[in-house]
């Protein structure tokens, strides 16, 4: 896959996600956004590591590339600051909100102005090869983050089957001694009932 359609791709995939956002509501907005979240870092991470350096030399795509740098950097701000968020709150909202809109504009500047200057500065085969490094590092960051997931999932079930265990033996203790005195108790009872029949 060429450059242009991976990136192209990325932007719509992104177009969803926002609308699916728009009409989610509680945890699934939450979700959703981490959706977001996580197409956007991958998405800005392929983009400076082989796109925009390609892009930085030719005059006449140097200014907007260095414009593309810094409306990055908003994004990942506003991603920094609503990943810490547990909910939805009307602040997060407008916080989505200016998130959308820059993202949108970021697109429509490379799309319309951008990808068509890149085209006339760089050769066919030179946007071929951003393609194909672009598509194997997003597949590299993919499987890292896949397998960074499974390994804290793993993780979590067993500090959780550690934590039920230490707990465990202090239970047993307590019921046996409960249930010692339960006895003690219908003991003394008993006794108590054969000496009223005296």
């Amino acid at each position: 896959m060429d450059a242009f359609s991976l990136l192209k791709a990325d932007h719509r995939k992104v177009e969803d996600l926002f609308s699916q956002l728009e009409s989610a509501s509680g945890q699934a907005k939450m979700r959703v956004f981490e959706q977001i979240k996580m197409e956007l870092e991958l998405h800005t991470h392929i983009e400076e590591k082989f796109f925009y350096p390609a892009l930085e030399k030719p005059k006449q795509t140097h200014e907007l590339t260095l414009e593309a740098y810094e409306e990055h950097d908003v994004v990942k701000k506003l991603l920094q600051q609503m990943g810490r968020a547990k909910s939805a709150t009307e602040e997060w909202e407008a916080q989505a909100k200016v998130l959308q809109e820059n993202v949108e504009h970021h697109v429509e500047e490379e799309e319309n102005e951008l990808f068509p200057k890149a085209e006339a500065a760089l050769s066919e085969e030179d946007i071929e090869t951003l393609g194909e490094q672009m598509e194997a590092e997003k597949e590299r960051k993919q499987r890292s983050a896949s397998s960074k997931g499974s390994s804290k999932k793993s993780a979590n079930k067993s500090a959780s089957k550690s934590k039920s265990a230490s707990t465990a033996p202090k239970r047993t203790r307590a019921s046996k001694s409960k249930s010692s005195s339960k006895s003690s108790g219908s003991k003394r009872s008993k006794k108590s009932t054969k000496k009223s029949r005296r």
